[in-house]
């Protein structure tokens, strides 16, 4: 049962990895024997996580890449291939979170979630899904959110909810569209967890009240607690997987 969730000679990519959840989930491929490359904008924040990842005795690349200029994602596949020759694994976890109540937003800032959220999802799977269709075989997971499904009363996040909420509709329609490619294409939603994004407002006494109402096991997440879910989608144990959303959220969407 163990060599199902092995992923060495595997490579994967994970993008918005220089912070957070990136960081944990590249963490937890490597650990499972994955060669992992790992990008964002902040490349001097890379290179701790490389250090990091190297120690546990697999290769890591660090790519500095705007995930909203196809040019980028573009060269960045590029030398992903010319390094390992393949990418097999996508765990597309960019984006931001924001609340700003929709009566006083801009136009601005309801793209910039929009395109960081959603746009940026769909451009990196496209890029990468070349390389997969053409190898006949990928595993790609999108990160959504519990407010891909639910939204939270009187919580200012409509275009963050919005965003989310397409990132689960293009998981299923992506698993629909390259199935026939040995590609699966999976979507896990977490709940609150610490991260530099969710620090400020997890330790706000709103949430942690909210938290406590709303969430069934009456706490944020912890780190670690996504490892199992990120290594089941990327890995062979969900060989026959996909389009599926999993919370990983306490209980929280099935109230």
């Amino acid at each position: 049962m163990s060599g199902l969730f092995d992923l060495k000679g595997k490579v994967a990519l994970v993008t918005g990895a220089s912070s957070g959840l990136g960081v944990q989930f590249a963490k937890a491929l490597a650990r499972q024997g994955a060669d992992v490359v790992i990008a964002a904008r902040r490349v001097e924040k890379l290179e701790n996580v490389k250090k990091e990842i190297e120690a546990m005795g697999v290769r890591c690349m660090a790519i500095k890449c705007d995930v909203l200029i196809t040019s980028e994602i573009t060269a960045m596949v590029s030398e992903i291939k010319s390094a390992f020759g393949k990418i097999d694994i996508l765990i597309n976890n960019a984006g931001i979170g924001k609340g700003i109540p929709a009566e006083s937003q801009t136009d601005e800032e309801w793209r910039e979630t929009l395109r960081i959220n959603c746009d940026s999802v769909y451009y990196v799977a496209r890029e990468v899904g070349k390389v997969m269709i053409e190898q006949k075989y990928g595993k790609i997971v999108n990160i959504g959110s519990i407010h891909s499904m639910v939204a939270m009363p009187g919580s200012p996040i409509s275009a963050y909810c919005t965003s989310k909420g397409a990132v689960l509709m293009m998981t299923k329609a992506l698993a629909n569209e390259w199935a026939k490619y040995n590609i699966t294409v999976n979507a896990i939603g977490p709940a609150y967890f610490p991260s530099e994004m969710t620090k400020d407002v997890i330790e706000t006494e709103g949430l942690l009240g909210a938290i406590q109402i709303l969430c069934p096991m009456g706490r944020p997440g912890r780190e670690g607690e996504l490892d199992g879910a990120i290594v089941y989608f990327a890995s062979d144990a969900s060989s026959y997987t996909t389009g599926q959303y999993l919370a990983v959220d306490g209980g929280w969407t099935a109230i």
